[in-house]
């Protein structure tokens, strides 16, 4: 059963003034020259899931500049069979805000509506660069098998600030730190329990018939995986952590490595091209499970996505998202990158005039 967008209004958002568009759950299509709002319409579908975005933009950051009032979207989403209002919006100096259904609602709540994961341009270097971007990459894959990730995510996050905050101050009371350290454990091991499960769930979905090179990836995480090892070896390390000012060990110091499975070669030394048929063969590989467990596929964003595929992969990975279902937001330069995809795609062309982006269907 498909899961996917219906309908989404944007008011003053970036470059958006006004913008409403209807889906039929057919792959979306949206060309146009650079800067005519293509990218700040996947960033408003990103914004539909837990956290800040492709972009991870400061919500007043994301206000239009003809308007200083806040910015707002609004979707229908129909996920497992039955249709839901997601709305989410945030004035100047406010954090934004969530409501489900008409009911005020968390972020984290917004991962049991739907997945969503993108690919940008941005990320061509995610094997390359610090170990930060590919561990939200993989916690981006988690949430599509355990909405409850975010809040362990929180968890964690907010008893680790607690924690740094009272060792740059060089506080020594036991008990404050084993309070913390326990909440830190806890959560922890949720998090690396989760995405060890997904790595191994997204290794059995693999396609070795691909034309797309598949991803052999693991987790590279120096910390105890189990809770009460982790809260014993964050109060063992509690000196050399104050001597730092942070923790040092950690979920949030794990790290993703992906190879070429087929080479045995670490992604990093792979081509720039062949890195990113890496990550589109892992959102495939991410897909295929998800509908395999679930029948819900996820949302997908790739932005930019055909611009770095010859023509035969661009077939490919067009074949195989209608395949799988799956609502995928692809935007590019000109039609002609999508020309496969012919009737299975609604396509929308985007111009930018007087300073404000507008999306036209195209028949």
């Amino acid at each position: 059963m498909s899961v996917h967008l219906t309908h989404l209004t944007l008011s003053q958002f970036r470059s958006h003034q006004r913008a409403e568009m209807a889906f039929d759950g057919r792959p979306v299509v949206l060309y146009g020259d650079n800067g005519a709002g293509k990218t700040n319409l996947l960033e408003a579908v990103s914004l539909l899931s837990p956290g800040r975005g492709l972009r991870r933009a400061a919500p007043e950051d994301l206000i239009g500049r003809a308007c200083a009032l806040g910015w707002k979207i609004e979707a229908q989403i129909l996920s497992a069979g039955t249709p839901h209002e997601a709305i989410t919006e945030a004035r100047p100096g406010t954090p934004r805000s969530v409501r489900i259904d008409g009911k005020a609602a968390t972020q984290a709540a917004l991962g049991h509506l739907c997945a969503i994961l993108w690919l940008t341009p941005a990320m061509d270097r995610l094997w390359t660069e610090a170990a930060e971007g590919r561990r939200r990459f993989l916690d981006r894959l988690v949430l599509g098998f355990h909405p409850d990730h975010a809040e362990a995510s929180l968890d964690y996050e907010k008893a680790m600030r607690e924690r740094n905050r009272l060792l740059r101050d060089a506080v020594s009371d036991p008990v404050w730190y084993s309070a913390l350290e326990s909440r830190m454990a806890e959560a922890g091991a949720r998090l690396t329990a989760n995405r060890l499960a997904v790595l191994a769930r997204l290794k059995a979905a693999r396609d070795d018939t691909s034309p797309f090179p598949q991803a052999a990836l693991d987790l590279a995480d120096d910390a105890p995986r189990g809770a009460d090892d982790l809260a014993a070896a964050l109060a063992e390390s509690r000196r050399r952590d104050m001597a730092a000012g942070r923790s040092l060990i950690g979920p949030h110091r794990a790290d993703l490595i992906g190879r070429w499975a087929e080479r045995d070669l670490p992604a990093a030394q792979c081509s720039t091209g062949e890195q990113k048929a890496l990550l589109i063969s892992t959102v495939l590989a991410h897909a295929r499970a998800l509908m395999q467990d679930t029948g819900q596929p996820p949302i997908l964003l790739l932005d930019e996505v055909a611009a770095h595929l010859d023509e035969s992969r661009r077939a490919a990975l067009y074949d195989a998202i209608c395949a799988l279902g799956v609502q995928a937001f692809l935007t590019g330069t000109g039609p002609e990158l999508f020309t496969p995809l012919g009737s299975r795609a609604q396509v929308f062309c985007a111009t930018a005039r007087n300073g404000a982006s507008f999306l036209d269907p195209v028949t």
